[in-house]
């Protein structure tokens, strides 16, 4: 028997995996503990409609959950169905999406006038550059996938998200052997951007029930003044827009400039960790709290001298 947002009883436990919780500022780690949680990350769905997660039981040698993208309405109910374990918000953000059935003027309309402006000025540039004319290339099926994945992988080895963060385009035979079962049923479309006939920018989306998800995307550094990453997200905008079917295009956890300046909406989300309440346990909870403390009070020490720019070299 399960309770709406509670605990589950007579259910197999979910295998834990070691998550590193990260000490980081921005791409750098400066260190991390590993724990062993379940992880229980959010569709967009569930974001909006709900319900709220069912915590699954936790096998002998488990420390917790990680939940993600738990909509802030939900924390309070979820601690409460945690009972003794010793609860921690890591992080807060908007959960970003688009809705995709407005239309691609609509679109436009909703975001920003530095947004459109910006990538006016940044798409007349990389036309110019590319002898006038914007060169995407759009992918859909197995082989295409297959021909994208091998260009898409040279250009996220040079950026710092695979670099820094081990976040670049997958290239273990799994990933591959997902993404192409997902382009042969149709459910995965993916772009590449080309400027002076040189790869400049890929991004990778699955598409599931309709929702279009904003799984894999980056830029070569060396086109890092032209924004090449915007200017194919655009694009790649205006194409979904144009296909039936569609109805949500989900910038996924976390937030962003990119993300803030695309998506049209978004919902006030949080992700917690519910641990075990071991000596091991509090010690880490306490050594993130302290960290994450001094993470911020750095950060607005440095917008109030106005070091943002130093700070982000820094950082990457």
């Amino acid at each position: 028997m399960v309770e709406h947002g509670g605990r589950a009883r007579g259910v197999t436990p979910l295998a834990a995996e070691a998550v590193p919780l990260r000490f980081q500022i921005g791409a750098r780690t400066l260190g991390s503990i590993a724990r062993r949680l379940v992880r229980l990350p959010l569709s967009l769905d569930t974001v909006l409609d709900g319900p709220l997660p069912i915590l699954p039981p936790l096998a002998r040698g488990a420390d917790g959950y990680a939940v993600t993208s738990l909509p802030e309405h939900g924390l309070a109910s979820l601690r409460r169905a945690a009972g003794g374990m010793i609860g921690y918000v890591r992080q807060r953000y908007p959960r970003h999406y688009a809705d995709l059935t407005v239309g691609f003027a609509a679109y436009q309309a909703a975001l920003s006038g530095n947004t459109r402006s910006g990538l006016k000025r940044k798409t007349k540039r990389v036309i110019a550059l590319s002898g006038g004319a914007l060169d995407v290339r759009r992918f859909r099926t197995a082989d295409e996938l297959g021909a994208f994945h091998a260009v898409a992988r040279g250009i996220s080895q040079r950026t710092y998200q695979e670099r820094l963060l081990g976040g670049g385009l997958p290239d273990d035979p799994a990933f591959v052997r997902t993404m192409i079962a997902l382009a042969a049923a149709g459910q995965v479309r993916a772009w590449l951007l080309y400027v002076a006939g040189e790869p400049a920018a890929y991004l990778y989306c699955p598409i599931e029930g309709g929702t279009v998800r904003y799984d894999h995307v980056g830029h070569d550094p060396a086109f890092n003044d032209l924004s090449p990453g915007g200017v194919l997200m655009l694009e790649a905008m205006r194409d979904l827009y144009a296909e039936p079917g569609l109805t949500r295009f989900d910038f996924t956890e976390g937030d962003g400039q990119h993300k803030r300046s695309f998506a049209t909406a978004g919902v006030a989300c949080v992700d917690v960790l519910l641990l075990r309440p071991t000596l091991a346990n509090r010690a880490t909870i306490a050594a993130l709290e302290a960290f994450d403390r001094g993470a911020l009070w750095a950060k607005h020490a440095v917008a109030r001298l106005g070091l943002e720019r130093v700070a982000r070299r820094v950082r990457r």
